[in-house]
């Protein structure tokens, strides 16, 4: 079942929900981190988009500090995916960090088409590696929230 029929817009998610639907150690570990790393606390938004057929519908969890998302989290059964969006200013920082990736987010990073406002990239995270340049990258993003 996907999670838009789970849980419709008059019906949040616990956390726990969140990680029962999700099944996944890694979320646990990504959300600890943000929230231990930048002292953030997840909001739940509702998205009623149809792009994708349903893939971005539902409720996602954003990290945000200082008004800004670290990272958007769309929960999937098994695993989730973690979007990132880098603004124009960021590019050069974020390009930079993304060679030190693992293919797959090397990959995702250079298909990922620029806007004038910036690029946003989403990742289905499905194991260590990838995990780990979500974290990197977050920080990136943070780095620009810092005054």
């Amino acid at each position: 079942m996907q999670w838009s029929e789970l849980f419709n817009a008059d019906r949040e998610p616990s956390e726990q929900q969140i990680t029962e639907f999700i099944s996944n150690l890694l979320w646990i570990e990504l959300s600890d981190h943000l929230r231990q790393t930048y002292n953030v606390k997840p909001k739940h938004v509702y998205s009623g988009c149809s792009m994708g057929d349903g893939y971005w519908k539902g409720w996602n969890i954003k990290f945000k500090k200082s008004g800004k998302a670290l990272c958007t989290v769309y929960p999937k059964q098994g695993y989730f995916v973690a979007m990132i969006s880098f603004s124009v200013k960021e590019l050069d920082k974020a390009d930079a960090l993304v060679e030190l990736c693992c293919e797959y987010t090397k990959n995702k990073y250079q298909q990922a088409k620029s806007s004038k406002l910036g690029k946003s990239i989403s990742f289905e995270v499905t194991d260590e590696k990838i995990l780990q340049d979500i974290k990197e990258l977050a920080a990136c993003r943070a780095e620009s929230t810092k005054k």
